[in-house]
């Protein structure tokens, strides 16, 4: 008989407190399009049945037909420059008026400019570029590339990360909901260790003042026992989210040369401006053999993934590592293109750097003693608040961090709870200070209600 799965990679659908959530909708428009929805679609754990139907998305709000609207801290971390930005949808309907397509073995200069300009971004050699549709291929073409440029099929990755949910994604990715049960047998080869964590430290210690970096120790102990590694995948800044200690990604990358291990940095949630930096790897003094990138690339209105790989590692030229029907759709590339150069010409990356650090600081001041809360963290604007049921102890409380999201939600509030217990808090980078100040009030006085 299969074991119960804990689900970590966000909040469930089918708990007691999602049901009286859902026994309180009574606009009859809303249950019965519920419903249909619950009727016509597979269902899956974290998806449907669903929350609510949305109506309208616009800015950093959305709308339900029931006529709640919510601030998005969520948003599945597509939304940097918010829902609708009018120059994005300006720029789509122009492409489609424009060339709607382009089948594959040919090409559009939409496309090129795009890979152009993502290389660009990218730091030091890294400019050869293929895209995708969604994350999860993207992430199996790095791991194809890298198995390529290497001769080599094993990966190192971590416990409780996400990758996405193919086969290939899943097998690097760590959580059970992913690749447990009906997920296996996965790609043979993906070894994995446990994540940096320092307010939940696997080896036991303290602090990153005393650890000697036992979690990047790990890292380079598995690359030397295997032997024979492709490459190591990892988000840069864990989406939980949870920070690295200060030197880790520094130790690892050096583990990887000496080893001949390619890094990947997955920054699908964490890129593109997110935690005030262009790439979250930035952060850390580092460069990577390959980054992927996605949900926001396509700014909040249509997918589109990236892999970007260092010149040299273009070796695989005879082999089909991505061959997808809308690898190079001009629109989009084109709304791609146009969500760069909003988040270059509003300066977003730098936006939110400085909003972060103040809704860091007030939740800090707000809630550092607070019994149940364990934990503040984060980087820019992808910060989190970790529910316990006493900071002693530091035991996550699930069900704690459950009754807060509803409560929050009453008020206007919708974000992602990740691991069971964190409140996880993304909001869109064109966010004002006054929205965020109105939102992390929300939260605040949510937790201080759930001990009353």
């Amino acid at each position: 008989m299969a074991g119960v799965i804990r689900h970590t990679e966000g909040e469930p659908n089918t708990s007691a407190a999602r049901a009286e959530w859902s026994a309180r909708e009574t606009h009859n428009e809303t249950r019965d399009l519920l419903a249909r929805d619950a009727d016509a679609f597979l269902h899956q754990s974290l998806s449907s049945p669903c929350l609510s139907i949305i109506a309208k998305a616009e800015g950093i709000w959305i709308e339900d037909t029931s006529g709640r609207r919510f601030m998005d801290f969520h948003g599945n971390s597509v939304h940097h420059i918010g829902y609708g930005h009018p120059r994005l949808v300006q720029a789509v309907k122009d492409q489609i008026d424009t060339l709607p397509f382009s089948p594959r073995r040919f090409t559009n200069d939409v496309s090129v400019t795009l890979a152009e300009r993502l290389g660009q971004l990218a730091p030091g050699d890294l400019s050869k570029v293929l895209f995708t549709t969604g994350g999860s291929d993207a992430v199996e073409v790095a791991l194809r590339l890298a198995r390529a440029a290497t001769g080599r099929f094993k990966t190192i990755s971590f416990w409780d990360a996400f990758h996405g949910a193919g086969f290939g994604a899943s097998s690097v990715g760590g959580e059970a909901t992913f690749r447990s049960h009906i997920a296996g047998p996965l790609l043979p080869g993906a070894e994995h260790v446990a994540p940096f964590h320092c307010y939940h430290c696997a080896y036991g210690h303290p602090g990153p003042e005393t650890c000697g970096l036992a979690c990047a120790k790990m890292v380079e102990f598995a690359l030397e026992r295997e032997g024979d590694v492709a490459a190591v995948i990892a988000e840069p800044m864990r989406a939980v989210p949870v920070v690295p200690p200060p030197g880790y990604w520094q130790a690892v990358q050096k583990a990887c040369h000496k080893h001949g291990a390619l890094l990947i940095m997955d920054e699908i949630p964490t890129g593109l401006g997110k935690t005030g930096e262009m790439f979250a790897f930035d952060h850390d003094d580092i460069q990577p053999d390959i980054v992927v990138l996605g949900k926001a690339l396509g700014g909040g209105m249509l997918p589109l993934a990236a892999v970007i790989a260092r010149k040299d590692l273009d070796v695989a030229g005879d082999f089909a590592i991505g061959h997808y029907t809308h690898e190079k759709n001009p629109v989009t590339a084109r709304a791609a293109l146009t969500t760069l150069d909003i988040i270059q010409d509003e300066d977003l990356v730098d936006r939110a750097a400085t909003l972060g650090s103040h809704a860091q600081a007030r939740l800090q001041d707000a809630l550092h003693t607070h019994a149940n809360v364990g934990d503040i963290r984060g980087r820019g604007l992808m910060f989190g608040v970790e529910i316990v049921t006493d900071r002693d102890s530091r035991t996550p409380d699930p069900d704690r961090a459950e009754r807060i999201y509803y409560e929050c939600l009453d008020q206007g509030l919708s974000f992602k709870i990740s691991a069971s217990n964190v409140l996880t808090l993304s909001p869109p980078l064109i966010i004002s200070k006054q929205d965020l100040d109105t939102a992390l009030s929300i939260v605040i006085n949510a937790i201080k209600v759930s001990t009353e």
